[in-house]
């Protein structure tokens, strides 16, 4: 006759071996366990910050998708614009006109220090405005020199195919706080302003414009990019392993 004890003795041992043979419900290896990591997650909360950006979760990444229309004046925009504005004194407006682009960038969720990777020409980034960030360097990855003197007043400028774009300070951003989340790059690090979370200069900057200190996110200490006024200016190389880019 079976006893209670004898059955419950008998449900732990089945227990026990189903959970070696298939895997426990909790278990990372579970198919449930990876279907939600596959399906998404919680998309960080800094996130939030990319108002120019439509960011959201697909596993261990994240997705930003953005058009690098500034929501600033420029004189790139061409006359009869609403955002329009006449070029600052000095300035040699290049023969381009902003045009809407479809960027889609993946960045990891949580980025890891890798070996230092050079950026490429083109989008290495995203700023919080939804505007590329472009490396320090112009066609042929020769230095920006007279390049500069295209630049509008907010330091950025459209190339031919119409992707305005950052290489230098993104002053209507730095402009709003100099110590703020900027932008992101490819490999997931965040880029910030000119100044740290306790006002001060950064010091520390490694080649690739990054330090490991506290944050106006992170009080903690985490790895982040700052904008300089000399080159790199935004980031010289990245720190992470990148993520990718279509569009621009």
């Amino acid at each position: 006759m079976t006893t209670p004890a004898m059955w419950l003795r008998g449900a732990a041992a089945s227990a026990v071996l189903l959970a070696l043979c298939c895997g426990s419900a909790d278990s990372p290896t579970a198919p449930a366990a990876n279907s939600a990591i596959a399906a998404g997650g919680e998309l960080p909360a800094i996130f939030s910050r990319f108002v120019g950006a439509q960011a959201s979760r697909d596993g261990s990444q994240v997705v930003l998708r953005a058009t690098s229309v500034p929501d600033h004046p420029s004189p790139y925009f061409g006359i009869g614009h609403p955002q329009y504005e006449a070029p600052q004194p000095g300035m040699l407006v290049n023969p381009n006109r902003i045009v809407s682009q479809s960027l889609v960038l993946r960045v990891p969720v949580s980025p890891q220090p890798a070996a230092p990777s050079d950026t490429p020409l083109g989008p290495m980034g995203v700023a919080i405005n939804g505007v590329a960030l472009f490396n320090q360097y112009a066609a042929g990855r020769s230095p920006l020199a007279d390049e500069i003197r295209s630049f509008d007043r907010y330091n950025g400028h459209p190339q031919q195919s119409g992707t305005y774009h950052y290489h230098l300070e993104p002053l209507f951003l730095t402009a709003q706080g100099n110590s703020r989340v900027i932008g992101v790059l490819l490999d997931g690090f965040f880029v910030y302003g000119t100044r740290d979370a306790d006002g001060s200069v950064p010091t520390g900057l490694d080649a690739c414009n990054g330090h490991t200190d506290p944050t106006a996110d992170n009080s903690q200490g985490v790895y982040h990019y700052h904008i300089t006024a000399q080159p790199p200016y935004i980031a010289g190389c990245f720190r992470g392993t990148p993520g990718s880019v279509t569009g621009g």
